[in-house]
């Protein structure tokens, strides 16, 4: 198990402001590469927080697609190397043999047009459906999920520099939420946390504080959630995706103002209408 690292660090700086320029300290987050590596081979390696290793290595096997559910690791084993942390996943022999045969389509030399349309059918891989999912929203719902989050962010209270992914049920509240340094690795430690948890992503709403790419949608269908809440706007991609699984996608949001882009059918309060 690696060593527990800071996950803030106190710097001193130069404050300039009308008044004039003084020193001060500061808390600024830390990042470190993570290598995720599968059969001892590694994988991919992330710039995160160092914190919620596991968490990060399960949901980021899950909602990347190289296991269907977390029975099919065997093992997650984390070393801090100095300069990086390595996990060490090992997957049970179904999804080990998946994997392989993941990693075999992938591979080639440098420069290979052939094997550039298979990543990048990869990159824009099915997206799970969510469509039959019943869960409905008031509007209250939204704007409070917002704004329990932002009581739940401890590191960035502490920097003002990190993401937040919280997963809201409507009655509870937010059940669960993950910080780091990057939006999708929050989303990945959430998806780790929630399935750690045995928490059904059917039964509430995945809540960011970052704009919604793709692959944070991608990520959420995985996670089993039919709707997803942002702070900040959507892309194009984004919103196709979405709509095509199924999946509400809120955004936006304001204080009591948001904005529906998809399936607004899943708000109670929600006009099905397009407005300027």
């Amino acid at each position: 198990m690696a060593a527990r690292r800071k996950a803030t660090t106190q710097i001193s700086r130069l404050a300039h402001r009308a008044s004039g320029t003084t020193a001060a300290n500061r808390m600024v987050p830390e990042e470190t590469p993570v290598a995720f590596s599968y059969a001892g081979t590694t994988h991919a390696v992330m710039m995160a927080s160092p914190a919620d290793f596991e968490d990060f290595a399960l949901g980021f096997s899950l909602t990347e697609g190289i296991i269907a559910d977390p029975a099919e690791i065997e093992a997650i084993e984390v070393a801090d190397l100095g300069a990086g942390i390595d996990i060490q996943i090992r997957l049970r022999d179904k999804a080990n043999t998946r994997f392989q045969a993941r990693r075999r389509r992938l591979a080639g030399p440098v420069g290979c047009g052939l094997c550039g349309i298979e990543s990048i059918e990869e990159a824009m891989r099915s997206v799970d459906a969510v469509g039959s999912s019943k869960l409905t929203l008031e509007a209250e719902d939204i704007t409070r999920s917002v704004k329990l989050l932002s009581k739940l962010q401890p590191l960035h209270t502490a920097t003002g520099a990190v993401h937040a992914a919280g997963f809201y049920v409507p009655g509870k509240g937010i059940v669960m939420a993950r910080e780091d340094v990057g939006r999708h690795n929050a989303l990945d430690k959430l998806a780790g946390a929630l399935a750690k948890a045995g928490i059904d992503g059917a039964s509430g709403a995945v809540v960011v504080t970052s704009r919604v790419s793709v692959e944070m949608v991608q990520k959420t269908a995985a996670i089993g959630a039919a709707v997803i809440i942002a702070v900040s706007a959507p892309t194009a991609l984004a919103i196709r995706t979405a709509e095509a699984a199924g999946m509400t996608l809120v955004a936006l949001v304001r204080g009591d103002d948001f904005d529906i882009f998809t399936h607004p059918d899943r708000v109670a309060s929600g006009v099905a209408q397009h407005v300027a």
